[in-house]
């Protein structure tokens, strides 16, 4: 089906919050080398300004110990990684989203822990020692980076305690944010600190009672938070699992149910919502992570969610990522932007199209925006289909009229699809090498790459006038830009001789 739209000159601004954070797996990665490789190559390219992980006060990152000294215990701080880690991201431009857990062992009151690294969930054995814990570190990084720099990082008091994160009961993770948010504001009042982090289980129960448990004791709170993810349970078949998929807009209507059960308390209505988490599946071994299908999934998710939430973090930049194992080959439906051996996945490049975004919203419809800023229109199409429940995609034709920014300009498009930034399926061709040679590897880059083509566009009659088509599971970016035709100043420049230029 064709649709004939006609843009307006003026729109409104775009709530873009694509880049504001991004996820990772347990923050003791940063200490791998491929690690930082792909953080290089996603803030290169996109820019994020945060990044949230697990993991803070594990042991891999070893801060809390405790010994003896003259036969009495003594507790000790060693931030000798932390300082690691956080130096690697701050030299990389990004941030931490900073968030508050595991238990360290010294500290737990129990063995029930997560992953296979081993993340301990129990309720601290001192609540106490676990505040002099988070005053301690915040102190530190004070001390290394500045005051003025710390307090812009925000603090989120554990992971989805209403799950198996978890070990204690709601109570009890109530008294640890109670705990915790109160040690925040003691190092600085500036920091700003929230919760609860819960996923879609019990939502409104969790959020509702947190939030009136923090009413209820004037308990410190800055924003809120919570997880997204938009499928049903897993299937595992063999080393992977798969997912029933639900539609993009299961996420859209969750972040407005949220606000709307914010709006029911004033003092909540108005803050900041944060989702620190989101992805289809929350697996990572789902093929589907790999596909285009999953670009330009993605992207319809980052058309909207900014109306509703102040920030959607994309669980993860990377590839490197033990929470099932050591990853056992190039793709393996990670979680991550980006493959092994710096390899950009198809959905990289939603965050990247969207990252170049106009300022300005001038259209949006289920497969289409149209954003403007600088003298220049971006456009973002995309077009996910799910093969699994019908094998023909239906294409989206579009016949765009765009107000003129000039006589003649530059359509630059680049798409993502088919045959072009599909790794995956050249790794297939390649019979799925569990690991790369190097001419393997370069293969794999260059295929990861996005068709770019450009052509001229003249006014008529006062517009660009714009064909779009785009087929199944493809994603596209469409940059117009005015141009100053100085082709007359050539003398003797015959594009007849040799050139074909149009």
């Amino acid at each position: 089906m064709l649709s004939e739209v006609k843009i307006p000159a003026t729109g409104k601004p775009f709530k873009n919050n694509a880049t504001y954070c991004v996820g990772t797996g347990r923050l003791g990665l940063a200490l791998q080398k491929e690690y930082i490789d792909h953080l290089k190559v996603v803030q290169k390219s996109i820019g994020f300004k945060y990044i949230r992980g697990h993991g803070l006060f594990c042991d891999d990152v070893g801060i809390y110990r405790e010994t003896e000294v003259d036969g009495k215990p003594h507790t000790y701080y060693n931030f000798t990684y932390l300082d690691r880690i956080i130096d690697s991201y701050l030299e990389n431009d990004i941030r931490p989203f900073l968030e508050l857990g595991f238990m360290p062992e010294k500290l737990k009151t129990g063995e029930q822990t997560i992953f296979y690294w081993k993340g301990n969930v129990t309720p601290p054995s001192s609540y106490e020692k676990w505040a002099e814990l988070i005053e301690c570190t915040l102190t530190h990084l004070i001390d290394r980076y500045g005051r003025e720099e710390v307090i812009t990082w925000p603090i989120e008091v554990w992971n989805e305690p209403n799950i198996a994160f978890w070990a204690g009961t709601m109570e009890e993770y109530f008294k640890l944010y109670e705990y915790s948010a109160k040690a925040v504001k003691k190092v600085d009042s500036r920091i700003k600190v929230g919760g609860p982090a819960i996923c879609g289980v019990e939502t409104e129960k969790w959020l509702r009672s947190f939030f009136e448990h923090c009413i209820n004791n004037n308990l410190p709170l800055d924003f809120i938070t919570r997880h997204c993810y938009t499928v049903g349970q897993p299937t595992r078949k063999g080393q992977f699992m798969y997912h029933e998929i639900y539609n993009p807009t299961y996420m859209i209507e969750e972040l407005k149910e949220t606000r709307k059960i914010m709006a029911d308390y004033p003092q909540i209505a108005d803050m900041p919502l944060h989702i620190t988490e989101f992805n289809s599946s929350y697996v990572p071994v789902c093929p589907a992570h790999d596909t285009t299908f999953h670009a330009a999934y993605i992207a319809r998710i980052l058309s909207e969610a900014g109306e509703y939430a102040d920030s959607y973090s994309y669980w993860t930049f990377s590839d490197v990522f033990e929470e099932f194992d050591v990853p056992r080959s190039v793709f393996h439906g990670g979680f991550g932007l980006v493959a092994f051996n710096s390899i950009k996945k198809p959905v990289f490049y939603a965050f990247e199209f969207f990252a170049n975004a106009g300022k300005e919203l001038l259209y949006r419809d289920e497969n289409l925006i149209v954003t403007k800023d600088d003298g220049r229109y971006v456009i973002i199409g995309w077009n996910w289909h799910d093969t699994r429940v019908n094998k023909s995609a239906t294409e989206k034709s579009y016949v765009l009229s765009l107000p003129s920014m000039g006589q003649q300009a530059i359509l630059i498009k680049k798409q993502v699809g088919g045959d072009y930034a599909n790794p995956l399926q050249t790794w297939s061709n390649l019979g799925k090498p569990r690991s790369l040679n190097e001419k393997q590897r370069k293969i794999l880059q260059r295929s990861a790459e996005p068709l770019q083509t450009d052509s001229k566009l003249f006014e008529q009659d006062g517009y660009y006038k714009v064909e779009l088509t785009i087929p199944g599971n493809q994603l596209c970016m469409l940059e117009i830009m005015p141009v100053n035709d100085i082709t007359g100043t050539y003398d003797g420049f015959d594009a007849d001789e040799f050139f074909g230029l149009k």
